[in-house]
């Protein structure tokens, strides 16, 4: 597995970097098809804030991309905590796989893209500040559950292979999961 280490207003040592393409390399073994992962250190530069130092670990791993995010008082903590997370998250997947291949005779999942982010500048009244782009494939709302939350996000946009409609599946304040269908 190719990890990739980079530092954002952070300068990042030698030790740290090995540190850190050794950790995450070791936590996603369960998975052969994981071909890179991405880490992020970023330092805040308010010294106000406690936990100053970011770490932000991306990776694909059988098709579903995987992203954990922590922050704490030392960049070695803040690796060690979104390492700790990132092993839950591929282990979570891992049994979603096993199960889903035990209980239905759909065995795959739908690949997701990595979405393109883009910078835009400030527009009239509206500020716009990034555009994300990412092929949309169709999938049933199971499926975009666990993508949602593999990547830890508050809703997903799909197009639902059911209705052949684009989707809205959103958490609930109860913690239970909405799903918004045009009529």
């Amino acid at each position: 597995m190719e990890v990739r280490v980079h530092g954002t207003h952070f300068d990042l040592t030698e030790e740290l970097k090995a540190l850190a393409e050794g950790k995450v390399a070791h936590a996603a073994r369960m998975f052969d098809d994981a071909r890179f992962a991405d880490v992020e250190f970023c330092e805040e530069s308010n010294p106000r804030i406690a936990e100053r130092f970011r770490v932000e670990i991306t990776a694909i791993a059988a098709g579903q991309t995987v992203r954990v995010e922590s922050a704490e008082f030392d960049e070695r903590a803040a690796l060690d905590i979104a390492v700790d997370k990132f092993e839950r998250q591929l282990r979570r997947l891992k049994e979603r796989l096993i199960q889903r291949s035990r209980k239905h005779s759909d065995k795959g999942l739908n690949t997701a893209s990595l979405g393109v982010e883009e910078d835009l500048g400030v527009a009239d009244d509206i500020r716009i500040d990034r555009v994300k782009r990412f092929a949309v494939k169709p999938m049933t709302p199971q499926e975009a559950a666990l993508q949602m939350d593999l990547l830890g996000h508050g809703f997903f946009l799909f197009l639902n292979g059911q209705t052949d409609r684009y989707s809205v599946l959103y958490r609930r304040r109860d913690g239970s999961l909405g799903l918004i269908e045009p009529e």
